[in-house]
């Protein structure tokens, strides 16, 4: 489940118009979210607030072994109009799973970010500000976002500590997003690392947006299917290590107009390590999901195949929870709001399994899970732990 913090920025990703989807590094969030979820460690309380539209706080309790927790706040310049009460967030926005991409868009300043200046009209290059000190290691990691241009964003993620090399580090990624495609240039002081990043997509263009312009780019196959193809790539190196990599990936996925059931694939390759990744992921109804992963390694032929699912507890309209009935229920495209909670699976080849169960109750958003480890008789349970949250 999302952290509060998180949440925030999620809000002001999509309240400034910033697809996050469209880049390299979320070809593979769906089989991100239904396998890799992280499980709970001991018990953590959360409690956040928002208390202006501008201004958000959040506070971190936790008791694995030692005492530890947290300090975050958050500033943004663009006034989030969004849901703070833990009661009243829709807990579709909270819990990561199969991630539902909509069409491409051309980059374009809202109607809610321009402001006027001598009478005309002008782009509001919004910024965001978070910060977070961690106890008792007084670790501070610090992150700051600003909106340069309608197609154009800044991130820059900062980490203070004094168990890294020159106590600290920095990461600075320049995001453009044209619909077409997007691109990514990153630079990192740890090891003066410098990236790249592209992501292109097959298809409509979305620069074209009106018939007559259309008329212009030729018709690709794939925008009769419903769906919509990317290919993209990253390269990296760090001159004082002398080490770099790359890697490339494609990505086929469903859109809305597709009639059939929802489904993603995906195919990334690391030529240099001889790492191969091919992922499946479908909506096979209004609240069950499944993916698959297959890895493989053309150099040791070293194999691993994963596998999870993710299962919705909605409220009917008319009469309690029916789980079967939401499993069978034909119109699965349909967008339920009151949702009590999901349950989380995913097992390996090494017989590693882990659940989770997300769900609110009351005032409370609550996250429990556990690991087990199938080949281990004697001792299969592994990790455990419940986190609390609650916002205002």
């Amino acid at each position: 489940m999302l952290e509060f913090m998180d949440y925030v920025q999620a809000a002001f990703h999509a309240q400034s118009r910033w697809n996050r989807d469209n880049s390299y590094a979320s070809l593979t969030t769906t089989a991100h979210h239904l396998l890799d979820f992280p499980i709970p460690h001991g018990l953590r309380l959360h409690v956040s607030s928002l208390s202006s539209p501008n201004f958000a706080t959040s506070y971190t309790l936790g008791s694995q072994g030692v005492v530890d927790g947290s300090l975050s706040f958050l500033y943004t310049s663009l006034g989030l109009s969004i849901p703070s009460r833990s009661s009243a967030v829709h807990l579709g926005n909270l819990v990561q799973g199969y991630r539902h991409l909509t069409a491409l868009r051309q980059p374009e300043v809202s109607r809610l970010n321009e402001v006027l200046r001598d009478g005309e009209k002008a782009e509001r290059k919004d910024a965001l500000l978070y910060g977070r000190l961690y106890l008792p290691t007084s670790t501070l990691e610090a992150l700051y976002l600003r909106r340069i241009s309608p197609a154009r964003l800044l991130r820059l993620a900062c980490v203070s500590d004094g168990t890294l090399p020159n106590g600290g580090s920095i990461l600075a990624v320049l995001q453009n997003d044209f619909g077409k495609y997007s691109t990514e240039y990153l630079y990192s002081t740890d090891s003066a690392l410098f990236g790249v990043r592209g992501l292109y997509n097959f298809g409509h263009d979305p620069r074209f947006p009106n018939p007559r312009s259309a008329s212009r780019a030729p018709a690709h196959p794939w925008d009769h299917q419903g769906g919509r193809l990317s290919a993209g790539a990253e390269a990296y190196f760090s001159p004082l290590n002398k080490s770099g990599g790359i890697s490339t990936g494609l990505r086929f996925t469903t859109l809305p107009t597709h009639t059939g059931f929802p489904y993603t694939m995906t195919l990334t390759l690391n030529p240099l390590m001889g790492n191969l990744s091919s992922t499946y992921a479908v909506k096979a109804g209004p609240n069950l999901a499944f993916c698959s992963r297959f890895d493989f390694n053309v150099y040791s032929y070293e194999s691993d195949v994963m596998i999870g699912m993710e299962l919705w507890q909605r409220q009917q309209p008319a009469a309690d929870v029916a789980w079967a009935t939401a499993l069978l229920r034909p119109d699965w495209k349909r967008v339920e709001a009151n949702a009590n909670g999901v349950l989380k699976a995913r097992v390996d080849n090494h017989g590693k399994v882990g659940l989770l169960w997300e769900c609110r109750v009351k005032e409370l958003l609550l996250s429990i899970g556990a690991g087990f480890d199938l080949k281990k008789t004697e001792r299969m349970l592994g990790s455990v732990g419940m986190e609390v949250s609650y916002s205002s």
